[in-house]
């Protein structure tokens, strides 16, 4: 393949233009401009990692008045002290945004998905939006480090209390909540914990619904083995591996009730594993579960209905069992309603995560009548556009897309990109107000790990677009304003890029639809490929796209959680560069940087080098154009004004999905703002596979 530098350099200096003179035409590049103020957004109060929780005893423990007479009086149940651990996760008052609450009430939400059936471990979804947070419980919790300054972030304990690591980083000693129980009463102890890891995880005829609970999400060769029913220990091959104490959290490491799942699965009955699979379907009631409420009404595209779970093993400072909020709804209708009825008041919780309904939506909340408020958060929703770097046969490119791939590998081109960009227009094409930022790539300027002063920015520039564009070899030599291959590459053909994009979203293909109109300016052809869900990942996955438009994940926001992610440390961890049939990567030079600064990031103990390593990266990948940012701009809670207890900024998806981030078990209503909502109330879950629960 011909080097596209080399020849951008004859060609310039055969039309009699020095790189120097090429040079004085482009912008300087500095820091991004400062975000707009926005005087919607909340901002994140910032605190001390184990100003949240903490395990202890306390003197006296409550519950509602309800459960106590209708079911410890009457023998149903042990009183609440022998229901909880012997040391109780306990929520610290500061933490709390209103402090303690009071018992009662209803969260109703609105989900388009429709659940396959309770058995989470061996891959069923139970329909998304919430329900399955609310059931579940991991060995640790992430949701709720928004809130945690980047130095002091490490994962929450959860179902694990406590870990240690050996001295020399290779074990982890993890202690299990003592004394927990299942929603039926069952005990929680490590032998919950072998089964998941054993004959769901290890199993390769299972897969859990987390997506990442493979083996090789833990670490290749790690092992897991049970010392006592409250401790387990971990042995891994790298040391002091901690990033997999984030993959031990949602929603990769959430164990299900081994006392009811173990006689189905095949290993120890005569079912096959489809059998296994779905031997708990949706109209399988009171699934035992350690979350805070427990399944106990469905009817097929109508509702799902849980119920307060008493074995809870999560208290208040005062001794309150939670959860606060006796009922979760989830009517089954469309994820295009759920903003609607949220706005409406109709349900009480949604992630607007959409610009284009922002300013109706807020018209809507500013109104004294308006049942909901719209809780912005930090500017963590980005879009990347990422080129494809993978000059070794990923994907099979014909010769076209063999020469984008070295273009796409030549700074001077990728610089030519990201200066043709007019990111204010293109924020401003998606909403009008203060909301879209300045976005020129790398980790997201919601992240606490961000930093501006590390950050690049070549600031918009078409005249000085075009002269990098010149100084990777590209001309228009036909006259038709596309600049063409060089003779003997491609045929000399107009250079036509094919972006692939999602076609299920607006925001998507109004940003592609930008993207277009610019680099035509520029002088580049960009065809659109808009594939729907599973075919848009395939094409992706299988390395079939030239550039691709797409929404950040979670590294560029959490940077601690799948790290590996930001740079290929693998054959095959980059979104964008991947290895070919030979399973070999050919890095750049600055890509041999990034692999090294996240390699020591992932190892490092140092929590002050972590955050250096970070603004090294975030300039390193600016700087050498790793990714084209698009723009960013916040998302908001629409929930229903009765609420207390939300984190101000709380953001719809950082370390997990706004529902496990407000802490659902925490919130509450006050007493004169409660509405008449429980379908069952003053009941409990029944005994599992019961219909319905019990009064």
């Amino acid at each position: 393949m011909m080097n596209f530098r080399k020849t951008g350099i004859l060609a310039g200096l055969a039309l009699g233009v020095s790189v120097m003179a090429l040079n004085a035409y482009a912008s300087e590049p500095t820091v991004p401009p400062v975000p707009p103020n926005f005087p919607a957004e909340g901002k994140i109060n910032y605190v001390a990692r184990d100003s949240i929780l903490e395990f202890k005893a306390l003197p006296e423990y409550h519950e509602p008045d309800w459960v106590t007479k209708n079911f410890v009086a009457a023998g149903k149940l042990p009183p609440v002290k022998d229901r909880l651990p012997k040391e109780p996760l306990v929520f610290k008052t500061g933490n709390m945004p209103d402090g303690i609450g009071v018992y009662g009430d209803t969260m109703r939400h609105v989900i388009g998905g429709r659940p396959e059936g309770w058995n989470y471990g061996a891959g069923q979804t139970q329909g998304w939006g919430g329900i399955d947070i609310g059931l579940s419980e991991c060995l640790t919790r992430t949701a709720p480090l928004f809130q945690v300054e980047a130095k002091d972030t490490e994962p929450l304990p959860n179902l694990a209390k406590g870990w240690e690591w050996s001295e020399d980083g290779h074990k982890l000693t993890m202690h299990l909540i003592e004394g927990a129980k299942w929603s039926d009463g069952a005990p929680f102890n490590a032998d919950d914990i072998m089964f998941y890891w054993e004959d769901e995880v290890i199993d390769p005829n299972v897969s859990p619904l987390g997506g990442g609970a493979s083996p090789e999400a833990f670490g290749v060769g790690t092992t897991l083995k049970k010392i006592d029913d409250y401790t387990i220990e971990w042995t891994f091959k790298e040391a002091f591996p901690k990033q997999y104490l984030y993959t031990m959290s949602y929603p990769n490491f959430c164990p299900g009730p081994s006392h009811i799942l173990k006689p189905q699965h095949p290993k120890y009955s005569k079912n096959t594993y489809d059998q296994f699979k779905n031997a708990f379907p949706p109209e399988f009631m009171n699934m035992p579960v350690m979350g805070a409420w427990v399944p106990v009404e469905y009817r097929p595209d109508d509702i799902i209905v849980l119920r307060r779970n008493p074995y809870y093993w999560k208290t208040d400072e005062k001794g309150n069992q939670l959860p606060y909020l006796n009922e979760l709804h989830y009517k089954l209708s469309t994820w295009a309603d759920r903003d609607v009825q949220a706005v409406a008041g109709s349900a009480d919780f949604s992630n607007l995560e959409q610009p284009e309904n922002f300013v109706a939506s807020l018209k809507r909340a500013a109104e004294k009548t308006a049942p909901a408020r719209l809780a912005f958060g930090p500017r963590l929703i980005g879009y990347n556009l990422r080129m494809n770097f993978s000059a070794n046969g990923w994907g099979n490119p014909d010769e076209r897309g063999q020469a984008i791939r070295e273009l796409n590998r030549n700074e001077d081109f990728r610089k030519a990109v990201t200066m043709a960009l007019d990111r204010k227009a293109i924020g401003d094409s998606l909403v009008k107000g203060p909301f879209t930022a300045i976005y020129p790539g790398g980790l997201s300027s919601g992240t606490s790990f961000y930093d501006r002063n590390s950050t690049v920015y070549y600031p918009f520039d078409l005249k000085g677009a075009k002269a990098e564009l010149a100084k990777a070899g590209l001309k228009d030599t036909d006259g038709n304003g596309i600049v063409n291959f060089p003779a003997g590459t491609a045929g000399g053909k107009d250079v036509e890029i094919v972006m692939l994009i999602n076609n299920q979203y607006t925001t998507d293909k109004s940003l592609a639809e930008g993207v277009v109109g610019q680099m035509e300016k520029l002088g580049l052809k960009i065809v659109i490929n808009a594939l729907d869900g599973a075919k848009r990942d395939d094409a992706h996955y299988a390395g079939r796209f030239d550039w691709l438009i797409q929404r950040n994940t979670t590294e560029l926001s959490s940077v601690v959680q799948n790290t590996e992610q930001l740079a290929p440390v693998g054959p095959r961890t980059s979104w964008h560069h991947r290895a070919g049939k030979d399973d070999q990567l050919d890095l750049m030079p600055f890509e041999t940087q990034l692999v090294d600064v996240v390699n020591k990031f992932r190892t490092s103990q140092d929590n002050d080098e972590r955050v250096d390593l970070m603004k090294q990266y975030q300039k390193i990948s600016t700087e050498h154009v790793n990714t084209v940012g698009l723009t960013e701009y916040p998302g908001a809670l629409i929930i229903n004004k009765r609420f207390s207890n939300v984190p101000q900024g709380t953001p719809i998806m950082m370390f997990n999905w706004a529902e496990d981030s407000v802490i659902r078990e925490r919130l509450w209503v006050a007493a004169d703002k409660q509405g008449k909502y429980e379908l069952f109330p003053e009941q409990l879950p029944g005994k599992p596979g019961d219909k319905g629960p019990i009064n």
